[in-house]
């Protein structure tokens, strides 16, 4: 399953990046780099869906992205050189 989830990446001041979702205010992780912080918020979302199906919350609306066919629009961080 696909889902748009906004992310917001904060530095912090030693160093590194938390990463946080306004939408998913459960999800919290970080990276040393951009990313890593990236790569991280899969693991850090598998909890948080693993958290709801255990308190049999609904994950919020508009989250679950449509079905097959359909216009899917998303943004990405994209490293470049």
């Amino acid at each position: 399953m696909l889902y748009r989830i906004p992310l917001v990446f904060t530095p912090q001041p030693e160093g590194g990046y938390t990463v946080t979702s306004p939408v998913l205010p459960e999800l919290i992780t970080e990276g040393d780099t951009l990313e890593e912080a990236n790569a991280n918020v899969r693991d850090a979302l598998d909890a948080v869906l693993e958290l709801y199906a255990e308190q049999r919350r609904p994950l919020p609306a508009g989250i679950a992205v449509p079905a097959q066919g359909e216009v899917v629009w998303s943004d990405s961080l994209v490293p470049c050189r």
